[in-house]
């Protein structure tokens, strides 16, 4: 079976009626491979329905899907592939896939999830701004939901400080909801990525957005609630990050606003209240340091076992000093790196992720990186 045949089969079971993530990943357990799990489910499928599409699956809609993969930054991330988000495969009810658009690498990064109020106040929006600068600039990825209000100010003041973002969309990846957002959706997409577990063509939903919570708040080590009325879809995230043993913070505002009621309440019921970002960030580092440390030594498993093409540890494989002398001393771009030193751009990216978390190399705006003393 060649990697187009695998694509097939999980596209097909992806789109299987009444599977659903849970059931697909339990068949993967079960089975092993997704080509037994899709034999296993057409001999004992879960309704008439499923059965109907197993038997005669909708050949222009999965080529359509395959065509959507094939674009470049398009990419199907299967919870079976090595560079799954690890800290997914931790919450209840994980997703089996996610649709990439733009650099999946980002999502083993530490991340901070902020969320708040679509109609959020201009307080409110720029604490949202000023937040999601701060917190980018000290190496967390900042992650949200790409609404309007708080989400979009969250990605948009992460992309001006010349940081990356993570979105999780409530629609297919071909799709951009709120429809005002598609310019922010092509920055993300450049500057970050833009992650879905809904297939291409899939509009917006009410149902799909709680479902997109859970994987904002499982992404990120902590949830930063900004603005929220007593209603908003905001405590949804808040309360899926504290089942799934995150961090989560509340920014209190003032008494007279209803945008600040939920934030209120989630004080009271023991979330931390936070008024500075360096208290998000001290309060996160040391999860940070364990997912790094995590990630370093599953990057240097792979490469144990993978051949002499795979990233080793920094101690072991002559590469990474030649990558610190292609870095130099001068701040440098991922691209001249490439040309530097030949390697491709997410074997360096690998190599300067371990390099950054070992004190070596520090990340700058613009996505460039710069060599450290020491």
């Amino acid at each position: 079976m060649n990697e187009m045949d695998d694509l097939r089969a999980w596209l097909i079971a992806l789109r299987t009626p009444g599977l659903g993530p849970g059931g697909l990943r339990a068949l993967l357990a079960d089975t092993g491979t997704i080509h037994a799990a899709l034999a296993s489910l057409r001999r004992r499928p879960t309704s008439p329905v499923a059965a109907q599409w197993l038997a005669e699956p909708d050949e222009a809609r999965i080529t359509a899907d395959l065509e959507w993969l094939a674009q470049p930054g398009h990419r199907l991330l299967r919870c079976t592939d090595e560079d799954f988000p690890p800290l997914l495969d931790t919450i209840a009810q994980p997703p089996a896939a996610l649709f990439v658009v733009g650099d999946g690498a980002l999502l083993l990064y530490p991340q901070v999830a902020i969320v708040g109020a679509r109609r959020a106040s201009p307080g409110g929006m720029a604490n949202a701004q000023s937040f999601a600068r701060a917190l980018a600039a000290a190496g967390l990825v900042v992650t949200s939901g790409m609404a309007d209000g708080i989400d979009g100010a969250a990605h948009a003041a992460a992309l001006e400080g010349g940081r990356p973002t993570v979105a999780v969309v409530g629609t297919g990846p071909d799709r951009v909801y709120p429809r005002k957002h598609h310019a922010l959706a092509k920055r993300i997409a450049a500057g970050g990525v833009m992650v879905s577990e809904f297939p291409p063509g899939t509009a917006a939903r009410a149902d799909h957005f709680p479902r997109r919570n859970r994987i904002i708040s499982g992404l990120a080590l902590g949830t930063l609630v900004i603005e929220a009325g007593l209603k908003s879809g905001s405590l949804i995230t808040a309360r899926l990050a504290g089942e799934q043993g995150r961090e989560v913070f509340a920014l209190p505002g003032s008494i007279h606003n209803p945008l600040a009621h939920g934030c209120h309440r989630l004080i009271r019921d023991g979330v931390r209240l936070v008024e500075h970002a360096d208290e998000v960030v001290e309060a996160l580092a040391p999860a940070a340091r364990a997912l790094g440390a995590e990630l370093a030594q599953r990057l240097a498993g792979t490469a144990n076992t993978a051949g002499d093409d795979a990233v080793g540890a920094p101690h072991a494989d002559p590469r990474f000093g030649r990558l610190l002398q292609a870095l130099g001393h001068d701040p440098t771009s991922l691209d001249e790196l490439v040309n530097r030193t030949g390697e491709p751009a997410g074997e360096l990216c690998s190599m300067l992720l371990m390099l950054e978390l070992e004190g070596r190399v520090g990340a700058l705006a613009g996505n460039c990186y710069q060599r450290l003393a020491g």
